[in-house]
């Protein structure tokens, strides 16, 4: 069973203490596919570093986080480009609006987001999103830039059945994870009546560790439990979910 981790910053410091046997732990997990998204260009050197060391694991991301977004928005933007043109990189992510934790910089988001999203169409290659209370405002740019070449991922999905399938609607997979194990998670109640074949897994380690774990530090290793949550869902077993998340995910990076 090979299971696929889409998103997952393992270039995190709360990594650095034991890296290689949170990688191990998920490699015997059955994780053999982590897709690594960007946050800034602080964390370029550390993410490189990764591919150099766990070459047929690991697939990186070029791209400037919406809570990175900040005056000095070009001169990232500038770095993107940079990464994309010297590296092999399979998205350009993760990209969005994020009005959680400043809504002031709500302008220069849209601007980053559409950059990046132009960015990503230039270069053939998918987009993964965050959002975090901006549906609509996301919507609002996917609506205007939708096209055969816009496509990607919906990371961390937490919206309704509607916004599921308006984020579908725009050649978006879901990102389901941790999140669904929640009892206040709520997407668990719908989730089975969305096609798999829309449908990828991912952790967003160090963040949102699944139950049992909740609260405390993630990592790809925990996949295991999402997977068992989505088999109990969709009713099906996790060998199955596996296969055909995984297989969503090629479909999607190309790898």
């Amino acid at each position: 069973m090979i299971i696929t981790d889409t998103h997952t910053h393992l270039y995190s410091e709360a990594f650095d203490q034991d890296r290689d046997a949170m990688m191990q732990r998920a490699i015997a997990a059955g994780v053999k596919r982590f897709f690594v998204p960007a946050i800034d260009s602080t964390y370029t050197k550390a993410m490189l570093q990764l591919k150099i060391d766990y070459p047929e694991y690991v697939f990186l991301m070029a791209g400037l986080h919406p809570t990175h977004v900040k005056n000095t928005f070009k001169d990232e933007l500038k770095h993107v480009q940079e990464v994309l043109n010297k590296h092999t990189v399979v998205a350009v992510g993760e990209i969005g609006i994020d009005l959680y934790w400043d809504k002031t910089t709500l302008g220069i988001q849209q601007d980053a987001f559409v950059h990046q999203i132009q960015l990503a169409k230039k270069h053939k290659l998918p987009i993964v999103i965050h959002c975090r209370e901006a549906f609509n405002e996301v919507f609002e740019i996917l609506e205007q830039e939708q096209g055969n070449d816009l496509f990607g991922i919906f990371h961390c999905f937490t919206g309704t059945i509607a916004q599921a399938h308006k984020a579908i609607s725009y050649n978006m997979a879901l990102g389901i994870g941790g999140v669904v194990t929640f009892k206040n998670g709520d997407i668990d109640q719908f989730l089975n009546t969305i096609d798999l074949k829309h449908i990828v897994l991912e952790t967003d380690a160090p963040y949102l560790a699944p139950v049992p774990y909740r609260g405390k530090r993630n990592e790809s290793c925990y996949i295991a439990n999402v997977l068992k949550k989505m088999s109990d869902i969709y009713t099906i077993s996790e060998e199955k979910i596996a296969e055909i998340t995984t297989q969503n995910s090629k479909t999607i990076f190309g790898i």
